[in-house]
């Protein structure tokens, strides 16, 4: 089982020496999966619990971003990063607008900027977890709320 104060992070890059190198310089800091294909990434997604999702822009089948917008709905949760080796200003706005993209990244990334980023996305993603959680707590205690409320009035 693995720890939940360890984020496990998701790397989707159609090259081969990006996803080993990406293995070898943060394996130590988080659980890493990677893929080397949107269908890859996606059955990983389905098999594992994922917080922090990044992915190369330019694939062959489908970009970054069209590879997040298509998750989005399946797996609203884990937080997205969007890494390039191209500098384009529309992948941004795209990436932002249309995959929820936390950061933007470009390649070749520095080790230690890429784990701070990490490190911070799997913070918001803890945050928003316990969010939901409060925000359920609250509800079903709203309900009991006017519930008794009911009664008390009905007695």
């Amino acid at each position: 089982m693995m720890s939940e104060d360890k984020p496990i992070v998701l790397y989707v890059d159609d090259e081969v020496n990006n996803l080993h190198s990406f293995k070898a310089s943060f394996r130590r800091q988080f659980h890493v999966y990677t893929a080397d294909s949107a269908t890859a990434a996606r059955k990983v997604l389905a098999e594992q619990k994922v917080h922090v999702i990044i992915s190369d822009q330019r694939m062959p089948q489908m970009t970054g971003i069209e590879f997040f917008a298509s998750i989005l709905a399946d797996y609203p949760d884990p937080i997205r990063m969007l890494l390039t080796g191209y500098a384009d200003i529309q992948a941004v706005i795209d990436a932002i607008n249309q995959g929820q993209v936390f950061r933007y990244f470009s390649k070749p990334w520095n080790d230690a900027e890429l784990i701070h980023h990490i490190t911070e996305a799997y913070q918001l993603y803890k945050l928003r977890k316990q969010n939901k959680e409060l925000t359920e707590k609250l509800v079903e205690n709203n309900d009991k709320m006017e519930f008794l409320l009911r009664q008390q009035l009905l007695s």
